[in-house]
């Protein structure tokens, strides 16, 4: 009895020992449950706020969707920080434990920076370009070897929507450091090329008369007038134009180049243009040709030679045959 008297004491002052170091009681959780659900459920109504006072705003106005979906971002980021410190303040033993990690805050603070590298790296670069503007939500740009529409600016990455509707997860330090080629900066109007070739045999101005038709006949194909309203300083030959680019080795090749109010019409406008075009060449008898080759076998080859070793070429010998 006397041995489990002692078992019974010593775990005792074992559990008196933990409740010392760690003094949570039931109450506690409950509360820092409720403040987590309840900053959870202020966070996500915030962004639904906040989203819905851009829309409601870019029906009015045109606002810049790339810094309010910063300060959208940003103000998410806030609630759950408050959160956290009403969490921290609130009990006595979490309190104690952030005074000591604030007391030994230097050689944290050397392990939290270096771990977090990568992080602070994005969110500063985010800023970076919500502040300097490269590019904008709902812009169209090349970056990174893919074609599409960034659709959302985080503290953390860029989204871009690719043509074919895939969303490519960009780093914001990663994308910072690339090149970008904006397509809806400042004028949205592009210049797109349309690649043709026809034979040597074809006539060049039929088939420049021909493309330029097909080309003018689009309805995404801009005019001068239409023009001159994103850059007085273009000609009117400069509305449409058809150049013979090289003389190659099967065809001539020409190229077509004509404008589009945006880029997302240039690549279904290009490929009907060239459609038509091909139709239009067959009707008018103008040639697009193809590489012909000439394949000898070495079988034959061979047969050839010897044909050719065989023949007699001394002319006496023919004169011996004839008598």
């Amino acid at each position: 009895m006397s041995a489990l008297g002692n078992i019974s004491s010593a775990s005792s002052m074992l559990l008196s020992d933990f409740n010392g170091l760690i003094p949570v009681n039931l109450a506690e959780i409950i509360f820092i449950l409720a403040v987590a659900v309840f900053t959870f459920v202020a966070a996500k109504l915030v962004d639904k706020l906040m989203d819905a006072e851009l829309r409601a705003m870019n029906k009015k106005m045109n606002v810049d969707q790339t810094s309010y979906n910063l300060l959208r971002h940003i103000s998410v980021a806030v609630v759950y920080l408050i959160g956290l410190i009403i969490v921290v303040s609130s009990i006595p033993f979490l309190e104690k434990v952030s005074l000591a990690l604030l007391a030994g805050a230097g050689f944290a603070g050397i392990v939290v920076g270096l771990a977090a590298q990568s992080t602070l790296g994005n969110i500063i670069a985010g800023i970076s370009l919500a502040v300097f503007r490269p590019f904008r939500v709902g812009d169209r740009v090349n970056v990174m070897h893919e074609y599409g529409k960034i659709t959302d600016i985080t503290l953390r990455h860029t989204v871009l929507r690719t043509w074919d509707n895939r969303r490519v997860i960009i780093p914001n330090s990663v994308i910072g450091d690339e090149a970008i080629i904006n397509w809806s900066i400042e004028d949205p109007t592009v210049n797109w090329p349309v690649d043709i070739g026809i034979s040597y045999d074809s006539d060049i101005d039929l088939a420049r008369k021909i493309i330029t038709e097909e080309a003018r006949r689009h309805v995404n194909v801009l005019t001068h007038v239409e023009l001159v309203k994103y850059d007085p300083t273009i000609q009117k030959n400069e509305a449409i134009q058809v150049l013979v680019t090289e003389l190659g080795e099967h065809a001539v090749n020409m190229r077509l180049l004509f404008w589009c109010a945006d880029r997302k019409l240039c690549y279904t406008t290009g490929c009907e243009i060239r459609e038509s075009i091909k139709k239009r060449f067959d009707a008018e008898g103008v040639e697009i040709p193809f590489p012909y080759r000439t394949i000898v076998y070495k079988k034959d080859m061979g047969e050839n030679a010897r044909l050719k070793s065989e023949t007699p070429t001394n002319p006496s010998f023919h004169a011996s045959q004839d008598n």
